[in-house]
């Protein structure tokens, strides 16, 4: 930990809050704590439960996202809102990009859509940036399609491999062990996180945008293409956010939230599903959201690259002096 960081992340939090506050952003503040979750088999989640003397035990889950709040006060409320506060994620690798516990940015924007959010995210880095910033976080963004950086750092064209069987035999002939029973979703992320992630640009911000329909995410499918309206931003090889032009049609969601649930049956730590959660999109207004790492939009700003030197108590440190209370499976 050091203390110069920790006043810069004061600092870039005051800011943050000023930004959103004075483009009629409410400020929200949502439960840690939620009796289900909106599905996603890409993590897994930290399960707890509430105890009542007298009317017994509860299962409840700390929240990877406040989406899962967040979501049915814009349906109720009509408005812009952004939050900051802390998300948890379980059975993932830590370090100095990966916390269990993290500070997550969140804020929707009520009648606009990605590009909006892109050009909002871009506003913010101008207002937080500093004289230390460097320039591979500074403004502005680049931006690289999907199917751009597959052409560019795989020799790839996705957009001819939309079959599972053809996107597996062109990974395995660049050399990666994939199965040959892998899923289309299973060898896209192979591919990406072998050729295609390592060789981003990282002179400057990055906007990946169109991502793939295939990949479960709740976005907008655009219209005629085999691409869903959403980016992810990166600033020197760290993954800093992830934005979507939300979804908005309950049919799609519930459909979303069926295939995401079966998918969930093989989780570590299994959770539940709401299945009357997709019905507060009858009355959704169109918007766009963005999920944002603070601290790792912090240490961009900053030039760093450890979180263990960011935060004060990093959880590689808790692991470490509580080693001998690990429980083996």
């Amino acid at each position: 930990m050091d203390i110069r960081l920790l006043e810069e992340r004061s600092r870039i939090l005051t800011r943050t809050r000023e930004f959103f506050l004075e483009r009629g952003y409410l400020e929200t503040d949502t439960p840690a704590l939620a009796p289900a979750l909106i599905p996603e088999s890409c993590l897994e989640v930290f399960r707890t439960e509430y105890d009542n003397p007298f009317l017994g035990r509860l299962d409840l889950w700390l929240v990877p996202s406040p989406e899962v709040w967040m979501k049915p006060l814009i349906a109720r409320l009509k408005r812009s809102v952004f939050q900051v506060c802390k998300c948890f994620r379980n059975s993932e690798s830590i370090g100095r990009l990966h916390n269990p516990e993290f500070t997550m940015l969140e804020y929707y924007t009520v009648g606009a859509d990605s590009g909006y959010s892109r050009e909002l995210t871009e506003e913010l880095f101008r207002r937080c940036e500093g004289p230390d910033t460097p320039a591979w976080a500074r403004p502005p963004f680049r931006r690289m399609t999907m199917a751009e950086a597959f052409r560019n750092f795989a020799g790839l064209d996705l957009e001819a491999l939309q079959d599972r069987e053809a996107l597996v035999e062109a990974g395995r002939s660049k050399g990666l062990l994939i199965s040959v029973d892998a899923s289309w979703e299973d060898a896209f992320n192979q591919v990406f996180l072998s050729l295609v992630e390592p060789s981003l640009p990282s002179d400057s911000p990055l906007v990946l945008e169109r991502y793939p329909a295939q990949i479960e995410c709740l976005a907008e499918d655009i219209p005629g293409t085999p691409w869903k309206d959403r980016w992810e931003l990166y600033a020197g090889g760290m993954e800093l956010c992830n934005c979507y032009t939300e979804a908005s049609d309950p049919e799609a969601v519930r459909a979303s939230f069926r295939r995401e649930s079966e998918r969930k049956e093989a989780s570590r730590v299994p959770h539940r599903v709401d299945p009357k959660y997709p019905e507060i999109f009858a009355d959704f207004p169109r918007c766009s959201g963005v999920a944002m790492g603070f601290d790792r939009m912090v240490l961009a700003l900053i030039g760093g690259n450890d979180l263990n030197r960011l935060l004060p108590f990093p959880f590689e440190g808790i692991l470490a002096d509580n080693v001998s209370k690990v429980r083996r499976p």
